[in-house]
């Protein structure tokens, strides 16, 4: 549906640099990032705001790239809201309309029923100045999605709302997804991009690093930054070395990681996730077949439990319950027996 072939564009610090995806109908897409990373130039692109000095953008396989910006059927909505301050909130959705081939009756009902949509039904009388700002991105929404868009632009859409508004937007945005809405959002928060897209590609420096379903990106990351991007902690540089049909990742302090995999005498990165690992206090009988003994650094509480960070050699981070934690009776200081399987340790090739 909408596609980008090798989008390139120069700035005096900055470039895109051969951007290429595709977004399907009926997509949720996240384009995921650091900020300055590109994203933000990338939807201006798409929205006919940045020429691009090469490459191409399609909408169900039609050249859009030279095209107006309003004949892109494409809508775009700011992190910053931009809504109009000397009109009201139904003079800003209706904003879009004007010139449209309808009578004013028609206007007004539609303006209802999106404002009614977006639960801002009651607010169409109001100046954005009393507005709170999960309110003000819904009459950004709005004033967008007004138009039917083929693609619905999101730049940061959440990114300056609390806790409490972010989790009733994302509401909000599933619910427009659903009726069949295609969207591109672009974000820097990586929990954003897992509970709303169902697509991913990570833009790093103005390059697609890597793109793929949720699983696959944040399961499988292709690169050291990827990786470490994400939130995943256990990401070692390591040579492969074939030992009596056995394979060991050597880190480089020399720490032998058992691992199953085909590769063999390759240079390349390991990746183990925390709640892999399993802790005891002592010694063990396990099917485990990389175990070590360690120093534990730190333990510090997270979303998932508590993160111990134990020091084999390697600095390793585990993923354990509470309860695990008061039954093991763990400390800062201690040592510890780290246990995981070889068929928990990813290699991603060089």
């Amino acid at each position: 549906m909408l596609e980008l072939r090798n989008i390139s564009k120069q700035f005096a610090d900055f470039c895109l640099a051969d951007v290429s995806f595709s977004v399907e109908r009926g997509d949720y897409f996240i384009l995921l990032g650091e900020s300055g990373a590109g994203k933000s130039m990338v939807l201006e692109t798409i929205a006919g705001l940045v020429a691009p000095d090469s490459g191409t953008v399609l909408i169900n396989g039609r050249d859009i790239t030279t095209e107006k910006i309003q004949h892109r059927r494409i809508g775009l909505v700011f992190q910053d809201h931009a809504v109009f301050p000397h009109l009201t909130v139904g003079e800003n959705i209706a904003y879009s309309l004007h010139g449209a081939a309808m009578s004013r009756e028609e206007k007004h009902n539609r303006v209802k029923a999106i404002a009614s949509e977006l639960g801002i039904g009651d607010l169409l009388a109001r100046r954005p100045s009393t507005l709170s700002g999960g309110e003000l991105q819904r009459v950004a929404l709005g004033r967008t999605l007004i138009q039917q868009p083929e693609v619905l632009l999101l730049d940061e859409p959440l990114s300056s709302l609390d806790p409490r508004l972010k989790g009733e937007l994302r509401r909000l945005l599933r619910a427009i997804h659903r009726k069949g809405q295609t969207i591109l959002h672009v974000t820097h928060d990586y929990e954003e991009a897992l509970s709303l897209g169902n697509r991913i590609a990570v833009i790093h420096k103005g390059t697609i690093i890597q793109s793929g379903t949720p699983a696959e990106v944040f399961h499988h990351p292709t690169s050291e930054f990827v990786a470490h991007f994400i939130g995943v902690k256990n990401f070692f540089a390591v040579s492969l070395v074939s030992e009596n049909q056995v394979t060991f990742a050597y880190t480089n302090n020399n720490v032998p990681v058992r691992i199953v995999t085909d590769v063999t005498g390759e240079e390349g990165f390991i990746l183990i996730r925390g709640e892999d690992i399993l802790l005891s206090a002592m010694p063990v009988e396990s099917s485990a077949t990389n175990n070590f003994p360690g120093t534990i650094l730190e333990i510090v509480p997270n979303a998932g439990g508590v993160e111990v960070t134990i020091d084999l050699g390697i600095e390793l981070h585990a993923t354990i319950t509470r309860e695990s934690l008061e039954k093991l009776a763990l400390q800062t200081g201690k040592t510890c027996w780290v246990h995981f399987k070889a068929t928990a340790v990813k290699f991603i090739n060089k």
